[in-house]
Order: structure tokens, then C-alpha cells, then sequence
């Protein structure tokens, strides 16, 4: 894979069938690297093909939490929150959280026990909170089993009802993914009196001039007309090829989620990513971007439970294709670089993805930054994916080195 690059790489997995597509745009700060590429077909409901472009709209997943980062901490910037301040004045379902210890002998009764501490953004943003996702803890998911709600009518519940269930740790205490991000969204609602979208579009879309974007369901016609996931396959539009062929997360969702619900273009998606790594203060002030590229967001211990993840069987999803042994740690709005990698990451890079398909981040240090977008065909081939997003974030380094090379001898 170490010397493997983007165009034969990708290729052969189309022609072999593993994937359909793949969108890929990257960037340095100044726009003076640019490297966008499109391979394959998508297919529309019709059943017609046509060659991807660079404005199709692709499902973000958890790529989504990016975004709702940044508008978390606009939030800050505003005086509307505080980072580390008690959220209950804002989302009193907070405070009445509780956290799963176990079950009675009988095992129809959930020991809970009660909050040590208040639930802050800080820790929704760093995964820190004890909200976790329900297919990661055990014990979460048999209380949701037995417990969790039933959908409404419509089939579809909001984030503080579809959401509702205990905390696997205490604040502060722990780590792993979960849907912290998505009640952070909530929060940003309730400050602001918007739609996490309609925030969105004002704070970060637009001073960006992005107007492509829509939180599912995606009901724009214009959008509908570019939209990936929007086939044969998948002719509700849920996005089920970016995570491995089940569309429950849009299924069941009711409102803007922040933790995985918004589809945009991956063109767009990289000036969000370029204008933080410029930290040109279009949307965060430079003090804050500098912040979320800062490894003092975890507490001691969960910093303990952030190196037990990584550790663990499904840490190969958490480091994003970094080694286990790279000092590391979770920024705000992903994986973040403690040190460098030789010809590659850059100390303090921040990274993730989305599903099972998307990949993102961004170099400060070595001034790149770049979204891949796959898009996978079903059954998913999530070997192949792997290994393709791993291409992907080493061949742009050695494309971008040639080029600099190239400018230097020019």
C-alpha cells in the first residue's frame, strides 16, 4: 500500500466491482495545490448512469460532526454557551441522566446511578460525555433493547427521544464514540432558536459561499438531482451505501442530527476544511480554531478510556488509519495527531471520517487537507474501502511533494 496511488488503485477496485465511485478533493491552505478527482458512475433512480462529478452530493455520516463542532463553538464564541459550564439551564434532560452500572440477578432491572458531575460541551464534543452508541456499550444496548422508544407515527423521533437512553460512565470519566455530538446540536438549536441547518447555512455555509447542503431528508429538487444516494438501491435517499447497506440512523430520525445527518458535496466540504487549517477567522475566531487542534479537551481518565478504545477490538475505526502506537489523542471534531509521522501526518492533524466510506483531514503543519468520498457498491466491500481510504491519505502527500519539488526546480 506504501507506494500504491490514487489513480491505479481506485481503478482496479472499479473495474473489480468493490466500488462504484469516488469523489476526492484536497487542498493546501492557499489553493495553490488543489487535487480534485472523480472515478466511476453513479446511478440515478431511472436506472441511467452518469460519470460522478465534482458537485454530485454525497451523505456525510459522521462526517457531519465536524460541522456541528464548529457551529457548537460559534456558540461559545458568542456567549450563548460555555464549554465547560453546567447545560442543564439549556437541555434539562441532562441533568436527569443516569448511569448503567449493570442489571438485577433477574436481569429486567437497570442499576443506575446518579450524575457525579454535570454533563458539559466539552465533554458532548470529545465523546467524553457517557453518551455512547448503543451498538459500542453492552449494557446500553439491552437497555435499549428492552427499553427504548417506540418510533411515533410518523415512524421518526428527535435527538433527546430516539437518544434517550443512559449514560455508559460517568462525565468526564470515559470515552467512546457515541451521540454526544448530536445533543450538542440539540444545544446549539435551543441557544440560537434555529435549525442546526439554518445556523449552519448562516455561520458556516455561507461566509464559505457553500449554499449546496441539506440535513436529511434531502427535499431540495437541485440536490435531489446530484444526490449519490439517491438510486435503485436506495430510493429513500438514506445513505445506505456509506454505512454498509442499513439506513436505520436516517430511518428513525426526526429534526437536523449533527452527528451524522447532512449530505453537501465534497467540494464544498473541503473549503470548510481549508479554511480552518488557513484559520482565516471566516468561521471560528483564530484563537478558537487554534483550541480545537489543542490535546487538553479529556480528562486524565478519559484519556485513559480514549487509549482502552483505541486498544480495543473496534479501535481500528477510531484511529483512522493511524498506527495504534502514534501518540494521539481526540480533538475537537476528531482524531488528533500527538507527534509526526515521517512523510506523512504532521504533528497535531486532526481526522476522521464518515461511515464506512468518507474520509477526512486536515494538516496544519504540512499545509494539506482533503475529503474522500467512496462510494460503495452492495454488498459493501469494506476490505477494499479500508484499504482505498488508506491510499487516498498517503498518495496526496507524495502528489503534493512532487508538486512542491516541481515548483522549486521551476
Amino acid at each position: 500500500m506504501a507506494n500504491e496511488n490514487i489513480e491505479t488503485s481506485f481503478q482496479d477496485a472499479l473495474d473489480a466491482g468493490q466500488i462504484a465511485g469516488a469523489i476526492i478533493c484536497v487542498s493546501d491552505a492557499k489553493g495553490h495545490f488543489v487535487y480534485n478527482r472523480t472515478l466511476g458512475e453513479r446511478t440515478l433512480l431511472s436506472g441511467e448512469k452518469k460519470p460522478h462529478q465534482l458537485d454530485d452530493v454525497v451523505f456525510l455520516a459522521s462526517a457531519t460532526k465536524l460541522l456541528t463542532t464548529i457551529a457548537a463553538l460559534q456558540c461559545v464564541e458568542d456567549g450563548l454557551l460555555s464549554l465547560t459550564g453546567d447545560l442543564s439551564s439549556v437541555a434539562p434532560e441532562l441533568a436527569a441522566k443516569q448511569v448503567i452500572t449493570g442489571f438485577s440477578e433477574d436481569g429486567e432491572t437497570p442499576l443506575l446511578e446518579p450524575l457525579a458531575r454535570p454533563i458539559t460541551l466539552e465533554m458532548l464534543l470529545s465523546h467524553s460525555s457517557g453518551f455512547v452508541y448503543h451498538f459500542l456499550n453492552p449494557l446500553v444496548a439491552r437497555w435499549r433493547e428492552k427499553f427504548g422508544q417506540d418510533l411515533d407515527k410518523s415512524g421518526r423521533l428527535p435527538v433527546e427521544e430516539l437518544y434517550s437512553y443512559p449514560l455508559a460512565f460517568q462525565p468526564g470519566a470515559g470515552w467512546m464514540y457515541g451521540t454526544g455530538v448530536d445533543w450538542a446540536g440539540r444545544i446549539v438549536e435551543r441557544a440560537t432558536g434555529k435549525t442546526l441547518g439554518e445556523r449552519m447555512h448562516e455561520r458556516i455555509f455561507g461566509p464559505l459561499g457553500i449554499t449546496d447542503a441539506q440535513f436529511y431528508p434531502v427535499t431540495r429538487e437541485d440536490l435531489r438531482a446530484r444526490q449519490v444516494d439517491l438510486n435503485p438501491s436506495d430510493p429513500d435517499g438514506l445513505g445506505r451505501a456509506v454505512i454498509g447497506g442499513d439506513g436505520e440512523p436516517n430511518m428513525r430520525t426526526k429534526g437536523d442530527f449533527g452527528g451524522h445527518g447532512l449530505f453537501m458535496t465534497a467540494a464544498d466540504y473541503v473549503k470548510i476544511l481549508q479554511s480552518l487549517m488557513a484559520n482565516d477567522g471566516k468561521i471560528l475566531k483564530p484563537a478558537m480554531v487554534d483550541d480545537m487542534f489543542e490535546p487538553h479537551h479529556l480528562s486524565p481518565e478519559a484519556t485513559k478510556g480514549h487509549r482502552a478504545a483505541l486498544a480495543s477490538p473496534t479501535g481500528v475505526y477510531f484511529l483512522v488509519g493511524t498506527a495504534p502506537e502514534l501518540k494521539s489523542t481526540f480533538g475537537f471534531g476528531g482524531h488528533l495527531t500527538l507527534e509526526d509521522v515521517e512523510g506523512w501526518y504532521g504533528e497535531r492533524t486532526l481526522s476522521w471520517g464518515g461511515g464506512l466510506t468518507l474520509a477526512w483531514f486536515i494538516d496544519r503543519k504540512h499545509d494539506l487537507c482533503g475529503i474522500c468520498a467512496i462510494q460503495a457498491s452492495l454488498p459493501s466491500h469494506n476490505a477494499a474501502i479500508t484499504t482505498l481510504k488508506q491510499i487516498f491519505r498517503t498518495d496526496v502527500y507524495r502528489k503534493h511533494a512532487a508538486w512542491k519539488n516541481g515548483h522549486r526546480s521551476s
